[in-house]
């Protein structure tokens, strides 16, 4: 089974266009989007969800008014400032807490009691290709990094019983526990960049993490004709560190319109210069996934 991980350093460089394309190209896909904290690849796939389950992140301190009696003892000690004073009565702000369970042990008369924080949820069902697994964190959540785990998880058990040979994992922007989580074990990183000097620089921060987990990388530049000189530039950086360029994508307004109408490029537009560009880059992968294959057999074989 083929993982392949579409990452980038930073938001908005065309990360969830390209996989919505390669998950598109052909049928017998299983998607994961691992962008928890801000998925919209469903937007795009538009699967039909057939598993939906909610996910814990933690706990929540919970107060009975009851047995409450006002000593202020979770007040002092909260480090996160979620106890306070309102109307000379203790309250919790559920938003500022962090689950420590301190207040919870100190409360003299156990007024406080913590209960699971069980917002989030993933889903798992089919979009027109084939399958695929996305979720969704609730807003101020945490630990998106074991969602990212659970996803690709469920994504790999689906692609087993499906007899699926390629996963496509849309990865989070950024260099975090969620993006870690996204790549390990992946046969290769698609690395998406733009031409500006701040895509530059964070295309190599992730590259650099890429590498750290033995990672073989491949670098797409999306929109490269809108800035020729550090399309150059980063192409130039690529070659003399020895990183596969899959290829470059034309800015192409035809994108947006194929998003609004919930379709990718591949779709929009079959026969447009972006598809073609596409279809080049999903080429340059499968050849650069079977020599990478063939070394490890090699390797392994030494």
């Amino acid at each position: 089974m083929i993982e392949i991980s579409i990452l980038s350093g930073k938001g908005g460089t065309g990360k969830t266009s390209l996989s919505a394309a390669f998950a598109t190209l052909q049928h017998n896909i299983t998607v994961a989007d691992c962008d928890v904290d801000a998925a919209n690849l469903h937007i795009v796939l538009n699967p039909v969800n057939t598993t939906d389950e909610s996910f814990t992140t933690g706990y929540k301190a919970i107060l009975d008014a009851d047995k409450c009696t006002q000593c202020g003892l979770c007040v002092d000690f909260c480090r996160f400032n979620a106890i306070g004073w309102k109307d000379d009565q203790v309250v919790i702000n559920e938003t500022y807490c962090d689950g420590c369970k301190l207040c919870s042990r100190l409360c003299p008369n156990e007024a406080i009691t913590m209960i699971p924080s069980d917002k989030s949820h993933w889903f798992s069902g089919t979009y027109r290709n084939g399958l695929m697994v996305h979720a969704r964190l609730a807003p101020g959540e945490e630990n998106s990094g074991k969602l990212v785990a659970v996803v690709r998880d469920q994504a790999r058990k689906a692609a087993e019983a499906a007899h699926h040979q390629t996963i496509i994992i849309d990865g989070p922007p950024g260099i975090g526990c969620p993006v870690i989580s996204s790549m390990t074990g992946a046969q290769v990183a698609v690395i998406v960049t733009e031409p500006s000097r701040s895509g530059f620089h964070d295309m190599k921060r992730i590259i650099e993490v890429a590498q750290n987990f033995n990672i073989q990388c491949c670098v797409v530049i999306n929109k490269y004709d809108l800035n020729i000189h550090m399309t150059e530039e980063i192409e130039q950086w690529c070659r003399d560190h020895h990183i596969s360029l899959a290829g470059n994508l034309p800015f192409d307004a035809q994108v947006v319109q194929a998003m609004l109408n919930c379709k990718s490029i591949v779709e929009w537009q079959p026969n447009g210069s972006t598809t073609k560009a596409v279809m080049q880059i999903w080429q340059h992968l499968q050849q650069l996934i079977h020599v990478s294959g063939k070394e490890a057999i090699n390797h392994h074989a030494q």
